[in-house]
């Protein structure tokens, strides 16, 4: 894919060039998207994945590269959204669910693999001495959720601004129409006397406190340590439950963020890769408060779910943790992304790359990015940029997220940086007029 744009055009304009040179060089996937449009709402099942003129539509992957119906190839940087750890058909990964094939499925029953997947996750994150399977991260964030106020027999749940946990936990901007009804409050990331102010404040019906330890949706900003050792220290002094949301975030170590920056929740939900790139989802977390779902126990509470501990989950998640994604392989992955930050954030002082280790998302400002309040809202350079690397040959998330595969190595990232320092030359002088 080839193509100029004129440096001394106007913003607007070129970003009108840019979308033209994309439709006209995608005809399958408008054809494919005009025919979605006729059954879904927009052509669209997962909100996050749609872009005007009209969004990709892919025919194929293969380790870090996508295919899509025009015959266009792309490295993977989106990792869908840290889900796609492993890559794409890791043949390991593929062979285990092709043996549990063989075992059959949808069995209605207890089977050896949950047992095997729950005694990995409880072995490698310090938070969990029990766990649960649901069939997503949003599932496993609502049910910490009802953990958190069914124990307590409080209802306000206080969370941040910037926040995702999931399609009806989402709050950029504040929150969302179809937001769960939990009394929530919603506080001020990395702002360490406000939280403790709203904590305070709450006191008497503070049921949980949830926080990612870096916002993933979010754009990608670090908690600092101060923030969440006051939110631990905060939940304990209160006797609401802390929750880490480490969806996402998991990934950072063989313990997640929990175990790199030695702080321990009250309870965890996992999600994304740690299903093996299958469906899935996790809470867990201290023993006396995940032993009110024993079903030993007089008046346990429930907690189903038909593909809880369905096969092909429970078997791929399993073999990921152990033979892909120990925790030094993990560790490896953390230095890589962090390299590839470190890299990109020297090509321009008009970009700023917020993240840690394997994720990251750009941003079109000077100023630093410390929560969700310091981010400038720039969708004109933010449509450009993405339009632009698919051009070069890269797929990214629209909002500038990148969230790095173990099939991404040295060439793609060094040919990664290499785009972008080619989109600052065409438009540096559309960033200077803008940022």
């Amino acid at each position: 894919m080839t193509g100029v744009i004129n440096q001394d055009m106007a913003l607007d304009d070129v970003l009108g060039e840019v979308r033209n040179r994309f439709a006209a060089a995608n005809p399958g996937s408008r054809a494919a998207h005009d025919t979605a449009s006729a059954v879904m709402p927009g052509g669209n099942t997962r909100t996050t994945l749609f872009y005007p003129p009209f969004p990709l539509t892919m025919a194929g992957a293969e380790g870090c590269r996508l295919t899509d119906l025009d015959g266009h190839t792309y490295v993977d940087l989106l990792g869908d959204y840290t889900a796609g750890l492993y890559g794409h058909s890791n043949h390991i990964i593929r062979k285990a669910v092709e043996s549990a094939l063989d075992g059959g499925w949808n069995l209605g029953a207890h089977g050896e693999r949950e047992a095997r997947l729950a005694a990995v996750l409880c072995a490698r994150f310090p938070s969990l001495d029990l766990v649960r399977f649901t069939n997503s991260g949003t599932e496993a964030n609502l049910l910490a959720l009802a953990t958190a106020t069914t124990r307590t027999g409080r209802g306000t749940i206080l969370v941040f601004e910037g926040g995702y946990h999931g399609a009806v936990l989402t709050f950029a901007g504040g929150g969302s129409p179809v937001n769960v009804p939990h009394r929530f409050v919603v506080g001020h990331y990395n702002d360490l006397d406000a939280a403790a102010a709203l904590a305070d404040e709450h006191a008497a019906d503070l049921a949980a406190i949830l926080v990612e330890p870096v916002l993933g949706a979010g754009g990608c900003v670090p908690a600092t340590r101060a923030f969440l050792e006051l939110l631990r220290r905060k939940a304990t002094e209160t006797g609401a439950v802390l929750v880490f949301d480490e969806v996402m975030t998991s990934r950072m170590s063989g313990g997640g963020m929990q175990e790199l920056l030695g702080i321990t929740p009250d309870l965890t939900t996992l999600g994304k890769y740690a299903g093996g790139g299958m469906s899935f989802g996790a809470f867990g977390g201290r023993r006396e408060l995940m032993s009110m779902y024993d079903p030993r126990r007089p008046g346990a509470v429930p907690h189903a779910g038909t593909f809880n501990n369905n096969v092909f989950s429970m078997t791929a998640g399993y073999v990921g943790l152990t033979e892909l994604f120990p925790p030094q392989v993990s560790e490896a992955l953390f230095a890589r992304g962090e390299r590839l930050r470190t890299r990109l954030g020297e090509l321009s002082t008009e970009l700023r790359w917020t993240g840690v280790g394997s994720m990251m998302t750009v941003h079109f400002q000077r100023e630093p990015i410390a929560s969700a309040r310091d981010m400038r809202p720039t969708p004109e350079l933010n449509e450009l940029f993405h339009l632009d690397m698919l051009h070069r040959g890269f797929h990214l998330a629209r909002r500038g997220m990148i969230a790095l595969s173990l099939e991404v190595g040295d060439a793609e990232c060094d040919a990664f940086v290499e785009a972008v320092a080619g989109f600052l030359t065409d438009h540096g002088c559309h960033l200077a007029s803008a940022v």
